[in-house]
């Protein structure tokens, strides 16, 4: 008996321990809206790794999960890091430059918007929507702290036509 009591002590001691770090490092997003297309789709269901800034900060191409700065309380948003703390970022023509260097984006249409010349804030990421011209992101004005960032989107799981590994375009 008293050797069945301590087996199931320490099973929910390991169940919960396993809980709490899943809690941790893991979360599942849902895609809301046709701004991330065609890299991601409405109704999408994306693990996010928590985990991933831990020790390292978000990179120019990765695709976060954040606290959007312009309402908190808002379901979080999905968007690609453009440009990085102390970057300037314009969009003109078509074309959107980080550090004056124009950024080849396969995975999008070009914008039919101009952005003026800004140098994003230390602490503060430029994030973008895929769908340029169908996104609130930071053209309209807005940058996201380091602080909102949830994470970073690691997998598709849902639908299971969409498995694998969230895209990521590296941008220099």
């Amino acid at each position: 008996m008293k050797t069945l009591l301590r087996d199931v002590l320490v099973t929910v001691i390991v169940t919960i321990i396993f809980f709490l770090l899943l809690q941790a490092t893991v979360q599942v997003s849902v895609v809301v809206g046709s701004s991330m297309e065609p890299s991601l789709h409405d109704g999408q269901r994306l693990l996010v790794n928590k985990a991933a800034y831990f020790f390292n900060e978000p990179e120019g191409g990765d695709i976060i999960v954040f606290h959007p700065p312009n309402n908190p309380r808002a379901a979080p948003y999905i968007k690609r890091v453009i440009g990085l703390p102390g970057n300037t970022v314009e969009i003109k023509g078509g074309i959107v430059y980080v550090n004056d260097s124009p950024r080849d984006e396969p995975y999008t249409k070009p914008p039919n918007y101009t952005f003026p010349q800004k140098k994003i804030p230390e602490d503060n990421y430029f994030v973008l929507g895929d769908n340029r011209n169908n996104s609130n992101d930071s053209h309209n004005d807005w940058t996201v702290p380091r602080q909102n960032i949830i994470g970073k989107a690691w997998l598709s799981i849902w639908p299971p036509r969409e498995w694998g590994l969230a895209p990521k375009y590296s941008l220099p």
